[in-house]
Parts: C-alpha cells; sequence; structure tokens
C-alpha cells in the first residue's frame, strides 16, 4: 500500500467514491457534479492546511482518497479523514492508509496530536482507527445531520507519544512494491 498525491486528474474516482450510499452516510461525503468534485480538489490544491492522497495498492491501481486537514503547524494539530473504494473495504487497506498518514504526520510534520471524526455507528473506521492508536476522546452529540436524522459523533485523537509508543514498523520502513 502507498500514498499518492492527489490531483485534478482523479476527479473522476473520487466523484465515483462519493456517490457511494455508505461514504455519504458514513463520512459525509455527498455526491455531487464531477465539475464541483473537479473544482473542490483543484481549490484544496492550493490550500496550506492539508495534504490530499489518493490510497494505492502495490500495483499502483488507486483505490480511495485520505487527507490530512485542518493543518494547524503552530499547535501541531489536523484531522484524517479517508474514503475507500467500496470493493476494497473491510480488506486492512484503511488501516495501512491511516498507518501511513500518521506516520507522515508525526514523522515529517511537526504534529503533535491528530484528529478523527466519524459516527458513533461506523464500527469499521472505528476498529482502524483504534488498530491505528487512536483514543476514543468523547461524543459530540447530535452533531451530523444526513438524510433528515441527526447523528452522534465519536472524536477521537493519537498524540505523538502515543504514535512513538506503537509497536509497529513505520511506513518507510517497509518494503516498497515493485523494489
Amino acid at each position: 500500500m502507498a500514498l499518492a498525491p492527489l490531483d485534478i486528474d482523479d476527479a473522476e474516482l473520487v466523484h465515483v467514491w462519493r456517490a457511494d450510499p455508505v461514504a455519504a452516510h458514513e463520512v459525509g461525503m455527498w455526491p455531487r457534479s464531477l465539475s464541483a468534485v473537479r473544482e473542490r480538489i483543484e481549490r484544496d490544491r492550493d490550500e496550506h492546511d492539508r495534504d490530499d492522497f489518493l490510497v494505492l495498492l502495490p500495483d499502483g491501481r488507486p483505490i480511495g482518497h485520505i487527507a490530512l486537514t485542518n493543518q494547524d503547524l503552530v499547535d501541531g494539530t489536523a484531522e484524517i479523514m479517508l474514503m475507500l473504494d467500496p470493493d476494497h473495504r473491510g480488506q486492512g487497506h484503511g488501516a495501512d492508509a491511516v498507518d501511513a498518514l500518521v506516520d507522515l504526520a508525526f514523522g515529517e510534520l511537526p504534529m503533535h496530536r491528530v484528529q478523527a471524526v466519524t459516527h458513533t455507528t461506523n464500527a469499521a473506521a472505528l476498529g482502524v482507527l483504534a488498530r491505528a492508536g487512536f483514543v476514543r476522546e468523547g461524543v459530540r452529540r447530535s452533531a451530523c445531520l444526513h438524510r433528515g436524522r441527526r447523528y452522534d459523533v465519536s472524536v477521537l485523537a493519537l498524540l505523538r507519544d502515543e504514535w512513538q509508543a506503537l509497536a509497529r514498523p513505520r511506513s518507510w520502513d517497509l518494503p516498497v512494491a515493485g523494489q
């Protein structure tokens, strides 16, 4: 698994992934027109407080979008977001992608805290985040509106010292496919 910078040419992939009902509900990514997705990617590319990546299989096929958003380099905080192709969920790719992005946040960037927010009912995301070392800090009650219904969201975070204590290889220590 690898990450590659998201580019405007990836808009069609993101457009398809955003149209998935699970992504719309669990991630809060409702479908948008292809032109709106292109505009969003182009606008986000120029933002200095976010980094967007494609999640790639070892053969180079893109299977998702992961981002480190709301980066505050002074406070050392950021938020993580992940959206995977429906055909590639439940296979460990999300966990690998989260590990790679938090390695970037703590190993290359001056982050002290990385946060994630997801529905309290999103068992898959909560499992991925727990496996990556994220700690549940609390619940924001009735914080999300989807299809006319309010949902609670869990707030989870991983701190630099918790990341350093994780007993796993860092993404830069893992072999790269094709090498």
